[in-house]
């Protein structure tokens, strides 16, 4: 059984940083791909960005440029370096763990909220 965890969110001013983390148990996380989302309240949660077990990259439009998603195979942990923070950032952020078999692993989640 794979556990993820993910740790700090927080409160930011508008234009601010935060750096999320995300550890995962097991020793086979380098071959797996991984994944942050995101859910506001009232909104479907949403892919933010992707990692590959290869290290190929994606995001969505409206983090590019912004956000930057990287992983540590040394220390199981995928991170998420968020810049230029807006409100519209404001949401509980999820990491996922594309399992094998289709099976999804997913995170306790951690609040980041973005308000002056």
């Amino acid at each position: 059984q794979v556990q993820l965890v993910e740790s700090g969110g927080g409160l930011v001013h508008p234009g601010g940083s935060l750096r999320l983390s995300c550890a995962a148990s097991g020793n086979t996380f380098s071959i797996y791909g991984m994944g942050w989302f995101r859910q506001a309240p009232g909104k479907q949660r949403e892919l933010v960005a992707s990692i590959s077990s290869a290290g190929i990259r994606t995001y969505a439009d409206s983090v590019k440029g912004r956000f930057t998603i990287s992983r540590d195979n040394d220390k199981n942990t995928v991170y998420l370096q968020m810049n230029s923070l807006k409100p519209e950032d404001t949401a509980v952020y999820y990491c996922r763990l594309a399992g094998p078999y289709g099976v999804a692993y997913w995170g306790q989640g951690t609040q980041v909220t973005v308000s002056s």
